[in-house]
């Protein structure tokens, strides 16, 4: 009786420590195969009227899977394992938050695009987002006019495009590499 207890406690501890869970940390893991070590990542098109918008996303995306770093990255689209192509179909500002004096104190920035990664090897779409939208809001300074074009709002906060492209990057790359 006492050796089959015995066996039982270590065929119990045995499976508590070869079973998992699943979880895993964010950012840390990839679903993607083996095979891909160098990813291509040509320039964004740009389909709005916004100057440069893709090249600042595209440098973004390109850093972000730099930052991961577990794969080459490209500015082509030949020549590598797989590609990630994009473009931006529109960018749009709206006011979402207004003051006592109905002055647009904080608004939403929409980017909308077009995402596709693919496997050269396996020549297969691994991920897409035919119609990726990506949405952040920001404050901005007080006393400036009504901001519904983007490249007045750019230009009165610096910084608005480079927080924007980064948190976009981090959101396409960590879907890619998640499996989401």
């Amino acid at each position: 009786m006492r050796h089959s207890l015995l066996a039982v406690l270590l065929l119990v501890a045995a499976a508590t420590l070869t079973s998992s869970c699943g979880y895993a940390l964010a950012g840390r893991g990839s679903f993607l195969p083996q095979t891909i070590k160098v990813i291509g990542i040509p320039d964004f098109v740009n389909d709005t009227n916004f100057y440069q918008v893709e090249q600042v996303l595209t440098q973004k995306v390109r850093s972000e899977f730099i930052g991961r770093g577990k794969y080459k990255v490209l500015p082509q689209a030949t020549g590598v394992d797989a590609v990630l192509k994009g473009e931006i179909t529109s960018i749009a500002i709206s006011p979402s938050v207004f003051n006592a004096a109905q002055q647009a104190t904080r608004y939403v920035i929409t980017v909308t695009g077009k995402i596709e990664f693919r496997d050269l090897i396996a020549d297969k779409v691994l991920w897409e987002n035919p119609r990726l939208v990506f949405r952040e809001d920001y404050d901005v300074a007080t006393g400036t006019a009504t901001v519904t074009d983007p490249a007045t709002f750019f230009g009165q906060d610096t910084n608005a495009l480079e927080r924007v492209s980064t948190n976009f990057a981090r959101s396409v790359v960590s879907a890619i590499l998640e499996a989401f």
